[in-house]
């Protein structure tokens, strides 16, 4: 995912946060989109490699 689509996600948080007045809900809900979207990442370079080598 490209640095900007993060600034993005936290720009849109931040925004409903504060209109919300959920600022640590929000918060919690960006590190746990940040989180699946490495995890998304890792799991598709490992698929990557194994086509490599099968």
């Amino acid at each position: 995912m490209n640095n900007w689509l993060y600034i993005l996600y936290a720009i849109l948080l931040a925004i409903v946060s504060i209109v919300t007045g959920e600022i640590v809900t929000f918060v919690m809900l960006g590190f746990i989109l940040i989180s699946l979207r490495n995890i998304h990442s890792t799991l598709k370079e490992i698929l990557a490699v194994q086509k490599e080598k099968g």
